[in-house]
């Protein structure tokens, strides 16, 4: 994103990616993992290679790793809930960019506007 040089171009890019900050649909900051299984026995078909697949996920709580398995019905809606997290950190990202340009160019400014009275 670059990042506009004037205060009031900033603050006008601001007010736009602040008004799509709201989440749209639930957020999930977790890891979706794939995970091919056996079961362990040998006279299974699993184990001549026909591993069934099973969807996780996984975060971090208090410094541990956790995890959930996430039933196959279920699989599209936790795709959607992740990409919304994604877009919405993404955003707060750029929010933030321009918050910070926003204060280093108050003084330059500041001073332009003192020099013109």
């Amino acid at each position: 994103m670059k990042t506009p040089a004037h205060p009031t171009l900033i603050q006008r890019a601001l007010g736009a990616r602040q008004k799509r900050l709201q989440a749209q649909s639930p957020v999930l900051a977790a890891s979706l993992v794939t995970v091919h299984r056996t079961c362990g026995q040998p006279s299974c078909r699993c184990a001549q290679g026909h591993k069934p697949v099973g969807h996780y996920l996984t975060w971090k709580e208090h410094g541990k790793t956790r995890s959930a398995y996430v039933p196959q019905a279920l699989l599209p809606q936790v795709q959607q809930w992740q990409l919304e997290y994604r877009r919405l950190k993404r955003l707060l990202a750029e929010v933030s960019q321009l918050s910070l340009a926003l204060v280093q160019t108050h003084t330059t400014h500041q001073r332009r506007q003192a020099g013109r009275s």
